[in-house]
């Protein structure tokens, strides 16, 4: 249930809605605030994926469009090997990404974070456009364990007004 909550934020962000942006700042430096507030300069059209498109979120938007995979955690690393579901599904995103030559973006929020709890991990694709390619490169990709298993190390992420903050440049 809760998951659907984080959703529904980050799709509110990404939309650019003023109270959903307030909401998830209270606790962020004007940096960030900055940041997040860059979201209604270029807002997305955000669709909630249903559960057989296999992604949480799609955004939208002429120039830019990309995957989104919602994941939450009080720990600061998540292992996707946990549940072999998690890894199939990383697996999947992978596929769909490099067929499509979309961006997958792993959007991993932080519970009892004070600040940007949000950090955004993605996979290295081939055969992206050079604006992709660009993004690609911006964000910090989802490690590997010396297994061979997937994980996201919340601290070694992009940070979402970061993002925003870049975005707002590329597309402007």
């Amino acid at each position: 249930m809760a998951h659907g909550k984080y959703e529904r934020e980050l799709k509110g962000i990404l939309t650019g809605e003023e109270e959903r942006i307030k909401k998830a700042t209270k606790t962020c430096s004007e940096d960030e605030k900055e940041g997040y507030k860059t979201a209604k300069d270029i807002p997305f059209m955000v669709v909630r994926g249903a559960g057989s498109l296999g992604m949480d979120l799609v955004a939208v938007r002429g120039d830019v469009s990309f995957l989104i995979e919602v994941k939450s955690s009080n720990e600061e690393v998540l292992y996707l090997s946990d549940q072999k579901r998690l890894t199939e599904q990383a697996e999947e995103m992978i596929d769909i990404c490099t067929k499509t030559k979309l961006l997958p973006v792993y959007a991993f929020r932080l519970k009892g974070q004070r600040g940007d709890k949000w950090r955004l991990f993605t996979f290295e694709i081939e055969g992206l456009s050079k604006k992709y390619r660009i993004l690609n490169k911006k964000i910090p990709a989802v490690k590997k364990t010396v297994h061979g298993n997937y994980k996201i190390p919340w601290h070694d992420g992009l940070p979402l007004h970061e993002f925003l903050s870049y975005l707002g440049r590329l597309l402007r």
